[in-house]
């Protein structure tokens, strides 16, 4: 399993045992600037029999190997949990590092959460894979429909549900009672509507001194996750005048642990509100800052749970819709373990067959010339799916004192990144506006 960030780690491994739970999982980090840090796998807690930082054209050699040399692992199932991007270099070099074999593995991939925008640049970037996971019926017939709008197969579209739900179903309040706002690293993205949020989480907590809030984040600061965090929640807490009261407090972990202890789920537009709902937990679509497409809240009309902070504050508990709830993949009603059934058959069907089709994206040189080569060439690859010159030999991986040096000038030029993304690329931004 190859994956590029913490929350596409955590959907890849936990996809690859809904789909096969007896399995030895070789996990592959594709090296880049959201590579996740060993405190994000660990609070992920899925886990993988082995673990390796990669580059694509490495990742790519060892696939190579793993079809046509009998001394290595023979891989059945390759699932792709990388950006939209990432996903379409690794189908143009795997179809040319798999030219002529008698056998390749399935390729999987698909989507970490709700798809909300760039639908059809996403599914375009991933369609060539073997299976392309939809997590609900919803999303399954819009992906189809995007693939049958530009006369490409829509027969790889396979709908499941998003592999991390799960959970006991809530039943009843907890003492204290807890109010969690599931922070997002990107939405929304400026500084006064982040602080407005920040804020009335506070405010919530101040009206309701017998209540618990908790504002879970995502990643420390310097971490990223899939998406860039410009302002981190951390530091913008750390300005609130008089500090954060008693009852409300900056939490980590994993948000299957966080939501053991919920009673009201609060977010603009996170794939943890699914998960809240799974379970019962009474949970609300903030419609403080608009219902708009930017923000992804849009996501949630007929979900019978957008609210407002005043609306929270005056004990106002949504009410979901339970066929909206269907159509989105949260089996509510106990039907989840079921949910994998086809994915589970489409692949086993595939690694049972006597030999798989080359694989065959819908982008080539010839159906986008002007957008193809730059993808391919960010992960080192030509036109044509084959490492070019200077990608072709990966480095031997350094060791003792050697390694100990390339690792903590990597971790520089990292922290160096992030700080020109989380503190310079902001200011200059502001200085553009003067």
């Amino acid at each position: 399993m190859l994956a590029d960030s913490d929350t596409r780690w955590k959907w890849g491994a936990l996809t690859a045992y809904r789909i096969q739970s007896d399995i030895r999982l070789d996990g592959y980090l594709l090296r880049g600037r959201a590579t996740p840090t060993v405190r994000q796998l660990e609070e992920v807690g899925a886990r993988a029999d082995s673990l390796r930082e990669i580059r694509g054209v490495a990742f790519l050699q060892q696939m190579k190997d793993s079809v046509r040399s009998l001394d290595r692992t023979q891989y059945d199932v390759v699932v792709l949990a990388c950006v939209g991007g990432a996903v379409q270099a690794m189908l143009h070099g795997l179809a040319h590092a798999w030219r002529g074999a008698d056998r390749r593995p399935v390729v999987v991939t698909g989507y970490v959460g709700v798809v909300y925008e760039k639908l059809a640049d996403g599914l375009l970037l991933r369609h060539g894979a073997d299976v392309v996971l939809a997590n609900s019926r919803h999303d399954a017939d819009r992906f189809r429909e995007v693939y049958r709008g530009v006369g490409a197969d829509d027969g790889s579209v396979v709908e499941c549900a998003l592999p991390f739900l799960g959970g006991e179903r809530y039943t009843g309040q907890h003492s204290p009672y807890t109010v969690v706002f599931a922070a997002q690293p990107s939405v929304p993205e400026n500084r006064a509507d982040r602080t407005y949020l920040l804020r009335r989480a506070i405010e919530h907590a101040r009206r309701h001194p017998d209540r618990e809030v908790l504002v879970k984040l995502r990643s420390k600061p310097g971490e990223h996750t899939t998406h860039i965090e410009e302002l981190p929640y951390q530091k913008l807490a750390a300005k609130t005048p008089g500090g954060l009261p008693a009852n409300c407090r900056l939490v980590y972990g994993n948000m299957g642990e966080v939501l053991d202890r919920t009673d009201l789920m609060v977010t603009v537009s996170s794939t943890a509100a699914l998960e809240s709902l799974h379970r019962g937990i009474p949970t609300a679509v903030l419609t403080d800052l608009g219902i708009r497409e930017v923000l992804g809240n849009h996501h949630f009309l007929g979900s019978g749970c957008l609210a407002s902070w005043d609306e929270l504050d005056a004990g106002h508990r949504p009410e979901p819709d339970r066929e909206w709830l269907a159509r989105q993949g949260v089996a509510a009603d106990g039907d989840y373990e079921k949910a994998f059934d086809a994915a589970r058959a489409r692949v086993t069907e595939l690694r049972e067959a006597d030999g798989l089709p080359p694989i065959t994206p819908y982008y080539t040189p010839r159906t986008a010339p002007g957008y193809l080569p730059g993808i391919l060439a960010r992960h080192g690859l030509d036109p044509h799916g084959e490492p070019v010159a200077g990608y072709t030999e990966a480095p031997e991986e350094p060791g003792g004192l050697r390694r100990v040096a390339r690792d903590t000038v990597r971790e520089a030029a990292r922290g160096a990144y992030r700080h020109g993304v989380q503190r310079v690329a902001p200011a200059i931004r502001r200085w553009g506006q003067l």
